[in-house]
């Protein structure tokens, strides 16, 4: 792709986010090679590998808004530090590149908000086309793509990346859908967690944002108990296996997705994106079961935990939750945090027009997804979770970064 040279100037960000209605808005239809919906790891990461092959990108979207506004406050990231990183070219603005320029002493886990100040500083020193409004509606207008932002003004864009993670995918089960929303909040939009102090809190679910939401309330001086159909695991439990020195290293792939085996096959995307669908599903599926890392189990050692049961009836009577048990027992509390993940489902992305979603060959509600990460609608494209049923489960960390950067990149830089 050529560079369109009338496109805007970059611009960097500040530490913080700056409001939209601060920002001078661009002229309006702007063009661009591509536009990338979403400034989270996924997009920022194909920001700053589409820049350095002359390709015009931009990135739409308020830098890191989903971990900064709706992640828990005090989230430490599962991932390992190494597997961490944001992708850039060059492999220099790295997690430590930032510690060591903005004296932030390094930790391990790591946590949100230094993950979150990492990403804002890896967009402003790489300098990549950002603009800070939200995309509100993408149309086919051959031979690319019109996209229309929330404030009415269109732009146009030969090819269109979709970055903008997991948000709109939050699994609910029947059986909490009638709740109040303000009773029944999911993990993914539970922020501020000071604000459940003294509340009598049920955390549904056995996987890592549950689990580490239940400790995080329990920090906070709420009232928890985690509620499980299944036995609780904890990620790394066989720790003997990660120090067996050149044998680990053949078990185990840095980005440590996955149990032994299945973390090295994890590492190739593009092997895995061979194997026939029924059998990368199992992959996929064994590689990210429900677990927590191995530092939660002493913080929810004062915790209730009820596992081998679930919610068979929730019932929201006057200021409280009756939830039934199907072992026959009653809770009465204040509120459910779900800790229920997420059913990818891209007809969810109220962006994409149904007639546009329609073109699109999917997987139950994943896109089915080429080399380049490219759909079956010419110059539409998916990275991170929407890919990992076409490429595997890397694409749901942060991890998988640099191969959809350089996958992506590639693809692009030939048309």
């Amino acid at each position: 792709m050529s560079v369109n040279k009338n496109e805007a100037t970059s611009r960097g960000i500040a530490d913080t986010i700056v409001p939209a209605a601060q920002i001078k808005i661009r002229q309006a239809t702007a063009q661009y090679d591509v536009a990338i919906i979403g400034a989270g790891p996924y997009g920022l990461s194909a920001a700053a590998h589409l820049k350095s092959k002359g390709i015009a990108a931009c990135v739409f979207g308020e830098p890191m808004s989903f971990w900064a506004n709706q992640m828990p406050l005090g989230m430490l990231l599962r991932s390992p530090r190494v597997a961490s990183n944001l992708s850039d070219p060059g492999r220099a603005f790295t997690l430590e590149a930032y510690e060591a320029d903005s004296s932030t002493e390094a930790r391990a886990p790591l946590p949100l908000d230094t993950f979150v100040e990492y990403g804002r500083w890896f967009q402003q020193r790489l300098g990549s086309d950002l603009d800070p409004r939200t995309v509100s509606r993408v149309e086919q207008d051959y031979p690319g793509f019109r996209l229309t932002l929330h404030d009415g003004e269109e732009i146009r864009s030969k090819a269109v990346v979709v970055a903008t993670g997991v948000g709109p995918f939050k699994r609910t089960p029947k059986v909490f859908q009638n709740l109040p929303p303000q009773r029944a909040i999911h993990c993914y939009e539970c922020r501020d967690i000071a604000r459940f102090a003294g509340k009598s809190i049920a955390v549904i679910g056995a996987g890592q944002s549950a689990l580490e939401s239940a400790a995080l309330l329990h920090g906070a001086k709420a009232n928890v108990e985690i509620i499980s159909r299944r036995d609780l695991r904890w990620i790394g439990q066989h720790r003997w296996l990660h120090h067996m020195g050149p044998v680990s290293s053949m078990l185990y792939s840095w980005h440590d997705v996955g149990p032994a085996g299945i973390s090295r096959l994890v590492a190739y995307p593009r092997i895995v994106a061979c194997v026939p669908l029924k059998l990368r599903d199992k992959i996929r599926t064994r590689a990210v079961r429900p677990a927590g890392s191995r530092w939660l189990p002493d913080r929810l050692a004062n915790v209730k935990i009820t596992t081998g049961c679930s919610v068979s009836r929730a019932q929201s009577i006057g200021d409280e939750l009756i939830l039934k048990l199907d072992d026959g027992s009653d809770r009465r509390v204040d509120h459910v945090l779900l800790g229920t993940g997420y059913d990818v489902d891209i007809s969810r992305y109220e962006f994409l027009p149904p007639a546009l979603t329609r073109q699109i060959r999917q997987f139950n509600g994943y896109p089915r997804l080429g080399r380049g990460f490219r759909s079956s609608v010419p110059g539409l494209h998916f990275v991170g979770a929407t890919a990992a049923r076409s490429f595997g489960p890397l694409l749901y960390f942060v991890a998988g970064t640099e191969f959809a950067s350089r996958e992506l990149s590639s693809h692009l830089a030939k048309i």
